[in-house]
């Protein structure tokens, strides 16, 4: 069973935020992904920024590493969507 992480915050923001810390362009990142096994194409790991992709845990693991962060990173300064529209 494939388990998923449903973006119902923008971890997508927080994730090309750390793609850029790292110097790394999509397409870096998607090859790297994939040689750890991560079955991903650029356009999905664009959706995952854009936070249109539900992330599956490998995929967040994996990025984790990758970074070099823990995972108090991808939630940085973050906000619950329903919690923004109400302000």
């Amino acid at each position: 069973m494939v388990q998923k992480i449903k973006q119902d915050i923008s971890l997508g923001s927080n994730i090309r935020k750390l793609r850029k810390q790292s110097h790394l362009t999509q397409e870096q990142v998607v090859a790297r992904l994939q040689l750890q096994g991560i079955e991903i194409s650029r356009s999905s790991y664009s959706q995952i920024e854009c936070g249109t992709y539900s992330i599956r845990v490998s995929e967040f693991l994996a990025l984790a590493e990758l970074f070099h962060v823990d995972f108090n990173a991808f939630f940085e300064n973050l906000q619950n969507e329903d919690t923004q529209q109400k302000d």
